[in-house]
């Protein structure tokens, strides 16, 4: 009798080669059985068969990610995710491996789009990694039901929206590099209230209130507003427009109030709108009135007409502030506008050695990288090590042996990678110059040396 629990699936493989469910089976049942090398092996040559098969190309970045060879994982993953019909437990595999590399909020993003797509994927190891809690009970969930994974009212036609996950961040601001005074401004507005309430209610000053931030695309603001949260060990809930938005008349309304109450219910928490120009644009520029009735909601939730506030903190992004109607910037509201530039040097140093955690690296000097990508995002950056890799992985092929990732490899791909920061200061230029009522556009003219 032989030893080999899986004896009888080699021989069944061995005398047909090419039946790609049986090698499958083998593959997986040697990968659970903790086998990742043989698997690995398995999947190969089923896939040299079958080159398509989202299965076998989804076992092989898992026997990868078992022995920790994390680039050949990423490089199948970043193709799966691609397409239109991305399996769900591809992304849950993008989030394990953009967590190993210290990509947290990346991984965030990355769970939420696979349990949205398929809540049977949910891997309760991960989201606690991640921070992640299931959203609060709902005291009307009776009058609720499912229906393509999202939660909506039953007694309404497309009823409201699914209820957004509150986060439990482990990141603070200790993980965010440089933006000092940001972080001033943040500890004043929201950290100290929470921190000695005594004072402020000695004052009459609630707890509470809105910070918006603006400035180029990629250069942290989701971070530091989710680095906020992990500072005060408050929930975090990040909003985009598809939470909000629903084709039915009053729905999108009542979303947004229940994405309040949910904060209400699960206070002090940190309620961040990204891209809060698509909620809250400018009512003189919007043709028909449904468009209206959100920013009235949105400001009336703000005001706490209906119910306090106190311990909800608001935090806001946008790439366009000049977008935003002005009644968001009264006394109450957004009443601090922040400017978040692109990272300086140091920022873009600590940005680089993140991103290569988990990577296979020698000597990289990551203050000449820093150096000379001046004006960078910190997507550009992301961008930047992309191309390295593709090189990297290029010659790889080529020659058969993978290197590990130099400083000259990274200064070869920055002749590649242009920051995107410049067309939107182009932009912006404007408005500081011919649009800056108040002088609340002066953060970009001393940033631009224009003062």
């Amino acid at each position: 009798m032989s030893d080999d629990p899986l004896g009888e699936l080699r021989e069944a493989v061995r005398l047909s080669p090419e039946n790609i469910p049986l090698r499958l089976h083998l593959a997986d049942s040697l990968l659970k059985s903790g086998k990742a090398d043989e698997s690995e092996q398995e999947y190969r040559k089923a896939l040299a068969v079958a080159p398509n098969n989202e299965r076998l190309k989804l076992g092989l970045a898992n026997a990868f990610f078992q022995q920790g060879k994390n680039s050949q994982a990423l490089v199948i993953v970043e193709d799966m995710i691609k397409s239109p019909n991305t399996p769900p437990r591809a992304y849950i595999m993008h989030s394990k491996l953009l967590f190993r590399a210290g990509e947290v909020e990346r991984a965030v993003r990355q769970y939420k789009k696979a349990i949205d797509a398929d809540p049977e994927v949910a891997d309760e190891e991960l989201a606690g990694r991640l921070g992640i809690e299931a959203p609060a009970e709902n005291p009307f969930a009776a009058d609720r039901e499912v229906v393509d994974g999202k939660v909506r009212a039953s007694h309404e036609p497309g009823g409201a929206g699914a209820l957004t996950p509150v986060e439990r961040p482990k990141i603070a601001f200790k993980d965010v590099g440089g933006m000092d005074a940001l972080k001033d401004e943040i500890r004043m507005k929201i950290i100290h209230p929470l921190a000695h309430p005594e004072m402020y209610k000695a004052y009459g000053k609630a707890i509470g209130g809105g910070i918006l931030m603006y400035g180029p695309p990629g250069c942290g603001k989701t971070h530091l507003a989710r680095a906020t949260a992990g500072e005060i060990k408050a929930g975090f809930m990040s909003i985009g427009i598809n939470d909000v938005l629903d084709m039915w008349i009053g729905s999108s309304e009542r979303n947004l109030h229940e994405l309040f109450d949910q904060a209400r219910r699960n206070k002090p928490c940190v309620l961040f709108f990204d891209e809060v120009d698509a909620l809250a644009a400018s009512r003189s520029d919007m043709r028909q009135s449904a468009g209206r009735q959100i920013i009235n909601q949105f400001l009336a939730e703000m005001d706490g007409v209906n119910a306090s506030n106190d311990g909800v903190l608001i935090l806001a992004a946008t790439n366009a502030p000049w977008h935003l109607d002005s009644a968001f910037r009264r006394p109450g509201r957004f009443d601090r506008i922040l400017f978040v530039p692109p990272p300086d040097e140091p920022a873009r140093a600590s940005i680089l050695r993140i991103m290569l955690t988990g990577k296979p690296v020698q000597d990289v000097d990551h203050d000449v990288i820093a150096r000379k990508t001046e004006s960078f995002s910190g997507a550009d950056m992301k961008a930047l090590l992309d191309v390295t890799i593709e090189a990297k992985l290029k010659a790889a092929i080529k020659e058969g042996i993978p290197k590990p990732i130099t400083t000259k490899d990274l200064q070869a791909a920055t002749q590649n990678v242009r920051p995107s920061t410049r067309e939107w200061f182009a932009t912006a230029r404007n408005y500081a110059l011919y649009s800056n009522q108040g002088g609340i556009y002066d953060d970009i003219l001393k940033y631009l040396k224009m003062t």
